[in-house]
Order: C-alpha cells, then structure tokens, then sequence
C-alpha cells in the first residue's frame, strides 16, 4: 500500500537540485579552526615576537622603574624614568637586550599555542563548552612555555638595566653560567607561573566561550567574519583576564 502510494505522488517532471562542486556535506567544522599544529606554532611564534619587539621599550622603562622602586628615596615616574635613559644612553638604551627577545620569544610563543590546543584535543574531548578544559589547557601552555622563556627573561632584564655589567646577551648568558650557574636563569620560575597560570586560565576560558558565542549569533557569516571574531573574542578575554589578575 505504501509503495502505491509513493508511486502515485511522484511527479516525473521533478529534477534532483544540483549542488556546487564545492559542495562537501561529509565535512565538519574544525575543533583547532582548520589549522595544523605547526602552523599554530608558528603564527604564535611571529605574534609573540612582534608582540615583545614592539612593546620593548616600555618594558626597558618599566623594568629600571622596577629597580628603582626597590628603594623609595630613588623612585621615579615613567617621565623621568624616559628621560634619563635617552638622556644618558640615546634611544639604542630602550632596545638594550633586544636580542634575548628574539631568541626567547618565538619559541616561547610556539610552545604556548600549540600545547594549548594540544591540551584542549586532550581535555576537552572535542566539547567546546567545556570551560574547565579549555582553562586547564591555558595553564598547561603557561607552565610550558614559561620554562622556555624564563632563562631569556632573565637575560633580558640584567642587560636593560642601567648599570648592566654584560656587553650582550651571550656574554650574560656565559658570564651567569660561569658565575651563578644553570640554575641562576630558573630564579624567578615559579613565581612567573604563578602570576601567569591564573591570567591565562581565565583568559582562555573566556576567549573559547566569546569565541564560541559570537559565532552562533551569525552562524551563516562565521566563516568570512572570523578574524573579527578571534579579534573581539580575544579582547574581551583580554580585558576579563587582566581585570580578574589586578584584582587577585
């Protein structure tokens, strides 16, 4: 009965709609965003380079300011700190130490994004709603990447200051090997984590989450507005993470 039926309504002048060629159903969307793992290491890598690179000076200034505060009769403001480094060394004293950033920065990076999403794989299970994951996974990446930067870290900070005694970045690294030994550059190691575990597990929970939300409201358009995207999601984990470690 039911095969008459269906035989019965057929209309022989119906044609089957043909999709495009590059139409694929069997695809999904990717949990990593269609990137390999080598290529989240190295966008990291270049972000986090031209990230330090181009916030340096600022870094230089705040790092004597640093110094300085040590002891309350020498404190300066950011003004004075500014000016008497140019005064004293031109503009090449900003970018004194530059090179330990180079060096430590990019792998640092690459080690940072792509233990993340390892982790996230791992964790999550492919759940994208799970924040606990996504918040281990940053910790993850902060523990591990921080071993890579840290030594660099230290070197960096003994060239900026004012009164450094190293000509450049190997002569600091041989002369603190020599003098103070291997351990001398994992110093300030666990206090770096930390500081920083709390931040990024904050800061990746809120980004998957943002991230996530945004492209539900425009599912239709989240493939062309995906840099948009990333971009909002990112400032405002950014800004929840920053506000959340000021606070603590």
């Amino acid at each position: 009965m039911a095969t008459d039926a269906t035989a019965k309504f057929q209309n022989p002048n119906f044609r089957p709609v043909p999709q495009p060629t590059d139409f694929h159903p069997e695809l999904t969307v990717s949990a990593h965003d269609g990137l390999h793992y080598w290529q989240f290491m190295v966008a990291g890598s270049i972000a986090g380079m031209v990230e330090h690179m181009a916030m340096y000076p600022v870094d230089t200034v705040k790092t004597q300011m640093q110094a300085l505060g040590s002891c309350p009769i020498k404190s300066v403001g950011v003004r004075q700190a500014l000016q008497s480094i140019l005064k004293s060394e031109g503009i090449a004293g900003l970018y004194r130490g530059i090179g330990a950033i180079g060096l430590g920065a990019g792998p640092a990076h690459a080690v940072y994004f792509s233990v993340y999403e390892i982790c996230k794989k791992s964790f999550s299970g492919g759940d994208l709603n799970d924040s606990v994951a996504h918040a281990a996974s940053g910790v993850c990446a902060t523990v591990a990447s921080d071993a890579v930067f840290t030594p660099m870290d230290v070197v960096k900070q003994r060239l900026q200051l004012s009164n450094s005694p190293y000509k450049g970045v190997w002569d600091c690294v041989k002369r603190v090997l020599s003098e103070e030994g291997f351990g001398a550059f994992y110093a300030s190691y666990r206090t770096t984590v930390l500081m920083n575990a709390p931040f990024t597990a904050v800061h990746f929970a809120t980004y998957e989450a943002a991230k996530k939300g945004l492209m539900e409201i425009s599912p239709e358009s989240a493939s062309d507005e995906r840099l948009v995207v990333h971009a909002t999601a990112g400032a405002a984990a950014g800004a929840l993470a920053a506000a959340c470690d000021n606070t603590a």
